[in-house]
C-alpha cells in the first residue's frame, strides 16, 4: 500500500491541536493509523505546539489549555498507531474503527442506500454536528456529481475511485472544502469502501439526488 494523498497541513494541524470537529477527527485518526508519513508529521506538529506553549506565561492560560488538547491528541495517536496492530495480516479494519464495526471489513452489516450503494452510519457524541459513515459503492459505479457545504474527508479502506482530482486508493484521503465539486467513479476491479465525514450535507447537482437526499441523510 503506497499512500499518495494525505490531509491538508491545516487539517492535520487542527487534529494535533485537538480543535478538529469529531467526525473529521475520526477520519484523520484512522488515516494516521494507516500512514507512517502522517504519524511522523503529527509528532512534529505536536512537538512544535509544545515548544510554542512553553513560551506563554502560565497566567495567560485560562480553563482547558491547548497543552491538554495536544496531550489528548498525542495519546490518541499513540493508541491508534500501534506497530503490532498495523503489522497484523488478519484484521483489515484500522484500529480506531474496530470498536464500531469489528476487525473485518467483510463482516460489516450494510444498509442499502440505492442501486449499487450501501452505507453504515457511525455514532457521534450527543449534540455533535456533522456526519460520519462508512460507504460502499459497487465496482464501476459513479456517484452523483456534488459539492460540499463544508469540509468533507474521505478515506479509502478498500478499492479505489477516480475523479477530477486524481486517483484515490487504499489509505488515500480526499480533503475537500466547500469550493470542491466532483463525481467519483469507482474502478471496475472491486467495490470501493471508504470512511466519509462531513461538516454539512452534500450539495447534489441532479434533481433525483436532491429529492432522495432527505432519505439518505447525506
Amino acid at each position: 500500500m503506497k499512500i499518495q494523498h494525505h490531509p491538508d497541513d491545516s487539517t492535520l494541524m487542527s487534529f494535533a491541536a485537538g480543535t478538529l470537529v469529531e467526525p473529521l477527527a475520526a477520519v484523520i485518526a484512522t488515516h494516521v493509523a494507516m500512514c507512517p508519513h502522517c504519524q511522523s508529521e503529527l509528532k512534529l506538529m505536536e512537538q512544535l505546539g509544545f515548544a510554542c506553549l512553553r513560551e506563554l506565561p502560565d497566567e495567560g492560560l485560562v480553563g482547558p489549555t491547548p497543552v491538554s488538547r495536544l496531550a489528548k491528541a498525542a495519546e490518541s495517536a499513540a493508541r491508534t498507531a500501534e506497530p503490532s496492530a498495523l503489522a497484523s495480516a488478519r484484521p483489515d479494519v484500522p484500529p480506531p474503527l474496530r470498536r464500531f464495526v469489528g476487525d473485518r471489513i467483510d463482516a460489516i452489516v450494510w444498509k442499502r442506500l440505492g442501486p449499487g450503494v450501501w452505507h453504515k452510519p457511525l455514532p457521534l457524541s450527543a449534540g455533535t454536528d456533522g456526519d460520519l459513515r462508512l460507504l460502499k459503492v459497487a465496482a464501476g459505479r459513479a456517484m452523483p456529481e456534488h459539492g460540499h457545504g463544508g469540509t468533507e474527508l474521505t478515506l479509502i479502506l478498500r478499492g479505489a475511485y477516480v475523479d477530477r482530482f486524481g486517483r484515490y486508493g487504499v489509505g488515500d484521503i480526499a480533503d475537500l472544502d466547500e469550493d470542491a465539486e466532483h463525481k467519483p467513479l469507482v474502478e471496475a476491479a472491486e467495490p470501493c469502501i471508504c470512511l466519509v465525514a462531513s461538516e454539512r450535507k452534500a450539495l447534489f447537482k441532479g434533481l433525483v439526488s436532491r429529492l432522495v437526499q432527505p432519505l439518505t441523510g447525506m
